[in-house]
């Protein structure tokens, strides 16, 4: 698939280039100026909150539909989700003891993961601040960067998946927005400590890192999902000097008995995904470095005529997993099993207009769809706990 405006047109129920959406209904202010700079179109994918005022202005003048349109998931017997109670101690407590760490990072990815794992509990209204050695990390981080903005680390629940204890853990630390710095005296990022920290305290057997990307090529359609024990970074920018910049790691393969299922469970809320869809969402497993994830130092996405480069480095790229690989490294024989589950929130973009117009078309139909595609991704990542 490659979308254009006129596939935007039927999609989204606008034109993003001739008849762009008021400002209102931005979550970043900068993102909505015609000189919005893509790095402020990166920040507002970010931001954006289906849920709050500029989301409800967002799917007032689109045709987009938001999580009250979610239909509740038809889990197999004695495997269907059981969200625990509000977890003890203060918010600076570490994180409980558990079988499995999932991870995810923008605030409607973080709607759609908590839909579908904590089910009555909302990963922005309800989930327990996490503060735990904040002041210490967060003093490497600029001002702007998300965890500055809400004053912590992430926000986290717990649930049970077929006997399995879960934390379900939406970050507010991120590689691209904590700092553009190379890391300071101790030769860590915050988002690296972060993730020691959270792996150090839960002791999973299991870490996925799971949330929005963009397809790589055109096979790929709005909620497909790619599976993937393979994480590549792909720096050009700020990280480009770094000794992991091009660097790949590998992950574990996970058991997949219920990734049948988990297809037939898409079903439940595939009709809320883009109507020129052709198919139902599937899952692609990554074996190889070219059809990996692949981690960015800067907001690229797929055009047709290959304007980042992307093509055969990955089938999707996003902007933090490749940093648990380099994680998991790092702590060596001691690291849990680990892998990324990442959904295609925008497939590949047609090459018309600038690039920064390329990149608000992205942006449009993530706020579109990402909630909707990450819905897919969470069930994923449930048939592989389940299988554990």
């Amino acid at each position: 698939m490659i979308v254009d405006r006129a596939w935007a047109k039927r999609n989204l129920g606008f034109d993003p280039i001739a008849a762009p959406p008021p400002p209102e209904t931005f979550a970043n202010a900068k993102a909505a100026a015609p000189s919005a700079k893509i790095d402020d179109i990166e920040r507002e994918i970010i931001d954006f909150d289906s849920e709050a005022p500029a989301g409800r202005e967002f799917l007032a003048f689109s045709t987009a539909t938001g999580l009250s349109r979610f239909s509740d998931i038809p889990w197999p017997r004695n495997l269907a989700p059981k969200t625990g109670p509000r977890p003890g101690g203060p918010d600076s407590s570490p994180l409980p003891k558990a079988d499995a760490l999932v991870v995810t990072w923008t605030v409607d990815e973080g709607h759609a993961l908590s839909r579908v794992l904590t089910p009555g509990k909302d990963s922005h209204n309800d989930y327990k601040n996490y503060t735990h050695n904040y002041a210490k990390i967060s003093r490497k981080m600029t001002g702007r960067a998300p965890a500055i903005e809400a004053k912590r680390l992430g926000a986290y629940w717990t649930t049970t998946i077929g006997g399995k204890k879960v934390v379900v853990f939406k970050s507010d630390s991120h590689l691209s927005q904590d700092t553009r710095k190379i890391p300071a005296a101790d030769g860590t990022f915050p988002n690296q400590d972060v993730w020691l920290q959270i792996i150090s305290e839960v002791n999973p057997k299991v870490v996925i890192t799971t949330g929005t990307a963009g397809g790589i090529g055109t096979q790929f359609e709005v909620g497909d999902v790619v599976v993937s024990p393979i994480v590549t970074f792909d720096c050009e920018k700020w990280l480009k000097r770094e000794p992991f910049h091009s660097v790949a790691f590998r992950g574990s393969t996970p058991n997949t008995r219920y990734f049948a299922t988990a297809k037939k469970l898409f079903k439940a809320n595939s009709d809320q995904l883009p109507k020129d869809n052709k198919r139902p969402p599937k899952i692609v497993q990554s074996r190889a470095l070219t059809s990996g994830v692949l981690t960015t130092d800067f907001f690229g996405f797929d055009t047709s005529d290959d304007h980042y480069g992307l093509k055969n480095l990955g089938d999707v790229s996003e902007m933090g997993d490749a940093m648990l690989g380099l994680v998991a490294q790092q702590l060596g024989t001691s690291a849990p099993r680990w892998l990324a589950v990442r959904n295609v929130s925008d497939p590949q973009i047609k090459a018309e207009g600038t690039l920064q117009q390329q990149a608000a078309l992205a942006a449009q139909i993530y706020k579109a769809f990402g909630r909707w595609s990450s819905v897919c991704s969470a069930i994923v990542c449930w048939a592989i706990i389940a299988a554990e």
